[in-house]
């Protein structure tokens, strides 16, 4: 987190838009609360129709994203990927996000990259939308979605 630059994002009025949310069941507690919080947003912004379904981990969030990008007006996808000893930690976090927004450009639906990339696990409680972090990164990405679908919907009548 650079600390600063924050848009301090509110609810948008969003109500009539399909939101899909996808979330891995890896670090499931940390991204059970994440989805919690996706779909406190989606209700704040007065969408009523969500999907949400979930996946073994990450690498799998694009392909889902991009079933529910043909079904919903925005998507959210949501996970946690904390760095280890090996590479294995970089390849990932390339995949989730060139496919993300591969799967945003080819569908033209917003997609919200909500996975956590980080050091430790306390960087990911920091940033997981729990009662002491600092950041709420399912309702931040949800209520960015939203308004990326609302201002692509004006953009699309213009």
């Amino acid at each position: 987190m650079a600390g600063f630059g924050d848009p301090h994002t509110q609810p948008v009025d969003a109500a009539g838009l399909r939101l899909g949310i996808v979330g891995s069941r890896w670090h499931n507690d940390l991204v059970d609360h994440m989805i919690n919080r996706a779909q406190a947003a989606a209700e704040a912004c007065g969408v009523t129709d969500v999907i949400t379904v979930r996946v073994a981990g990450s690498v799998e969030l694009p392909v889902i994203a991009q079933a529910l990008a043909r079904k919903c007006d925005a998507v959210v996808a949501l996970g946690v990927v904390i760095k280890g000893e090996t590479q294995h930690f970089e390849y990932v976090c390339d995949a989730v996000t060139t496919g993300l927004t591969r799967v945003a450009l080819d569908e033209g639906t917003p997609v919200a990259h909500g996975v956590l990339t980080v050091q430790s696990l306390g960087q990911a409680r920091d940033r997981a939308g729990l009662e002491d972090s600092i950041e709420d990164k399912g309702w931040q990405s949800t209520v960015a979605v939203l308004d990326a679908a609302l201002t692509l919907r004006e953009v699309e009548k213009g």
